[in-house]
């Protein structure tokens, strides 16, 4: 028997361990992609909210640590068309908190930095050619996707229903991400905004594995060994990891953040837009609990995030945490403290020594050839 009952995305990717780092925006870091990836995982790098030369500096680390594949991540959202109404109908919400912290009205509002994959960055991909490139939210316009594909990347994307999967394999994803409703951070759908006909990653997993000819991935709630050989089980050929990884020490997170996710129950999360004005998956605080989860003043996003620029700049020095987004998943009681490489490593001989002791088979190291990636 070899290491794993499908080694797909192992082959696809050129890596050994078919667990990829979700790519958070905000809490991911270089110094986690790499360490991920030296450790045979697949890291990430999330790029929506870094400028490009920002981007350029952080791939001019990896490539100078590592030599493994790492996975670019982009949002794929089209921006909002100007609605002032809903923003002043927004800021007039939040009004009340500005006055209790003694800050002035809210004139013009700041900008929520969060940019949708364009030629920058595309010029990017091109140049430093990574071994895996990721979207969330759909998919470039054609031409880019093309331009992409031309690198030699491996090119992955987010589905949260059947029918978004089955866009992805037609439009040339080489493998998906089926994103559960346990899943922390924002959702990945692109048809449609429903937020109660979501569908759970044990359900979603074999559907879309039936439904596509490419690999599928699976994503929401898996943070142990159990998770592991309950993905591959239902079809999926590999899994990616977030709420896990925020446990880590290579995490950038806030003081309260980071010791909310060290108390929070799986009730604890809901779905809420009051952050980004998208649906996301968080830690419950005290916005959510006055103004939604899911309002509908909020604008469109990334729009809903500007007006709450200040009165997070004024309370998280403070750890106060009533306005700032605490993403996490429905499985973050099952995180452990340990380095990413570690967890890597230790998430995978986990989940080997469980199949092994399900199957009675001998687990050893897989023959399946493995590629170096190209920075």
């Amino acid at each position: 028997m070899t290491m794993w009952q499908d080694i797909r995305i192992q082959s696809l990717f050129g890596i050994e361990l078919p667990i990829l780092q979700a790519p958070m925006a905000g809490a991911s870091t270089l110094e986690m992609c790499i360490a991920v990836s030296e450790a045979g995982g697949l890291g990430a790098l999330p790029c929506a909210m870094q400028t490009p030369d920002q981007v350029r500096r952080a791939l001019g680390s990896i490539a100078a640590a590592t030599r493994k594949p790492i996975n670019l991540n982009f949002f794929c959202h089209t921006p909002p068309v100007p609605d002032e109404e809903r923003e002043e109908n927004w800021k007039k919400r939040l009004t009340p908190y500005y006055i209790e912290h003694g800050l002035h009205p809210i004139g013009t509002t700041p900008s929520s930095a969060r940019a949708p994959f364009d030629d920058t960055y595309c010029r990017l991909v091109e140049e430093f050619r990574p071994g895996v490139v990721s979207f969330h939210f759909g998919l470039p316009q054609k031409d880019l996707m093309t331009r992409v594909k031309a690198t030699g990347a491996k090119i992955i994307a987010s589905a949260t229903t059947v029918a978004e999967a089955r866009v992805l394999e037609t439009r040339g994803c080489d493998a998906i991400i089926a994103q559960g409703f346990e899943a922390g951070g924002h959702r990945g759908n692109f048809i449609g905004d429903n937020m109660a006909g979501q569908v759970g990653t044990f359900a979603l997993v074999p559907q879309i594995a039936d439904a596509v000819r490419v690999p599928v991935i699976a994503s929401g709630g898996i943070a142990d060994a159990r998770g592991i050989v309950a993905a591959f089980a239902l079809g999926a050929a590999a899994v990616q990891i977030g709420t896990a990884y925020l446990f880590c020490p290579e995490a950038k997170l806030t003081p309260f953040h980071r010791q909310a996710l060290r108390t929070a129950n799986a009730d604890d999360t809901m779905i809420t837009n009051v952050f980004t004005g998208r649906p996301a998956r968080g830690i419950v605080n005290r916005l959510m609990r006055d103004v939604g989860p899911l309002s509908e003043h909020a604008p469109a996003f990334p729009l809903a995030g500007g007006a709450l620029m200040p009165l997070r700049q004024k309370t998280e020095p403070a750890n106060i945490s009533d306005f700032s987004s605490m993403w996490a998943g429905q499985a973050s009681r099952l995180g452990r403290e340990m380095p990413a490489g570690d967890l890597t490593r230790t998430l995978a001989a986990e989940a080997l020594a469980k199949l092994s002791t399900e199957t009675g088979t001998e687990v050893r190291d897989s023959e399946a050839p493995v590629q170096a990636g190209t920075q």
